[in-house]
């Protein structure tokens, strides 16, 4: 806050005016319960009449500007990710559905979910179609490298998470794509296969007991075994720039990305982390100036905003990620 007070000062701002912009941030400061439910990362946009913030679930490059426009860089990768994934943690005890993306994972209640085995048990006894029947004979289910255990236990087991698949069948799965993950003690893992009737179950798993884990915890460990997933988009972008790149379909030259951008011609587009591209740019004559001065807005920035308004993909990467040298790179549509 006391930078920003010195530059807008720099910048000749009247005294009142900027008082005016920081007060809402020195009320904010005094505010313990804000501070107290903070997340990894904070942005906060402040104009003349105009005080908004966002908590971040990862923390971005510490930085201050004072431009003519918002920096929005660091929350692209936020509103740019839209994969997400599920979590069931099975035990004979309990089962518990989380959803989370690549920013974290939060519990989602589903109604009628059994507390646990012995509540279906008593289920089944009272209603046999609750029952699978593996085979047209007629007889019990069957299932493989189970582990230790006899039969009658197996098929409660089964039982119980066929009851527990139903019903998130039901509430969730039968309008979902995406990957499920399945966390439990190992030999339970292929009975819940055996009965699930969801398409996309993740052919990895985590093993062991994770019915007490908490949530953060238990989250790094399935993001641990998710990573590929979430990288499939960036991999297959890189993938494009590469079998295209000695073509005139890409280029790391600022002269050529901005423009592009701003004219709706990039599909992907590349930009480092944490760095700025200084200049003007006359969309109406299309004139690129990249230099500093009083004028100059970050061009990298809105090469961002306009790849994004123009339904293209966007990719905030750390500089060994980057397809090619240079703080911008772009596939070209056209």
């Amino acid at each position: 806050m006391q930078d920003l007070a010195k530059r807008f000062a720099e910048k000749e701002i009247p005294v009142a005016a900027i008082e005016q912009m920081l007060t809402p941030g020195y009320e904010l400061l005094k505010d313990d319960a804000f501070w107290a439910s903070m997340d990894n990362g904070l942005a906060v946009f402040i104009s003349e009449g105009y005080f908004k913030y966002i908590k971040m679930p990862v923390a971005p490059q510490s930085e201050v500007m004072c431009e003519k426009t918002f920096y929005v860089s660091p929350l692209i990768p936020i509103m740019a990710s839209k994969a997400y994934f599920y979590l069931l943690v099975i035990s004979k005890a309990k089962c518990k559905l989380f959803k989370a993306d690549a920013f974290g994972m939060q519990y989602v209640p589903v109604e009628d979910l059994p507390e646990d085995m012995m509540e279906v048990k008593r289920i089944s006894e009272k209603d046999a179609s609750t029952v699978r029947v593996a085979n047209s004979s007629g007889g019990g289910a069957n299932f493989h490298g189970m582990g230790g255990g006899n039969p009658d236990e197996k098929a409660n087991i089964a039982t119980y998470f066929e009851h527990v698949d139903d019903i998130l069948y039901k509430q969730i799965f039968n309008t979902e794509n995406v990957p499920l993950l399945l966390a439990g003690v190992e030999y339970l893992i292929p009975i819940y296969r055996s009965v699930c009737d969801y398409h996309n179950v993740c052919s990895e798993s985590l093993t062991g007991s994770h019915e007490h884990d908490e949530t953060h915890a238990l989250y790094e460990k399935a993001k641990e075994v998710m990573l590929p997933y979430f990288r499939q988009p960036l991999e297959k972008a890189l993938t494009i720039y590469a079998n295209q790149s000695a073509t005139e379909l890409t280029s790391s030259s600022p002269n050529e990305v901005i423009p592009g951008a701003y004219y709706g011609r990039v599909s992907h587009i590349f930009v480092q982390k944490a760095e700025h591209i200084w200049g003007t740019f006359d969309e109406a004559n299309n004139v690129l100036k990249l230099q500093e001065g009083e004028d100059a807005q970050d061009l990298l920035d809105m090469a961002l905003i306009k790849t994004i308004q123009t339904g293209g993909e966007v990719y905030v990467l750390d500089r060994e990620e980057m397809p090619a040298e240079g703080a911008i790179a772009a596939v070209f549509r056209y």
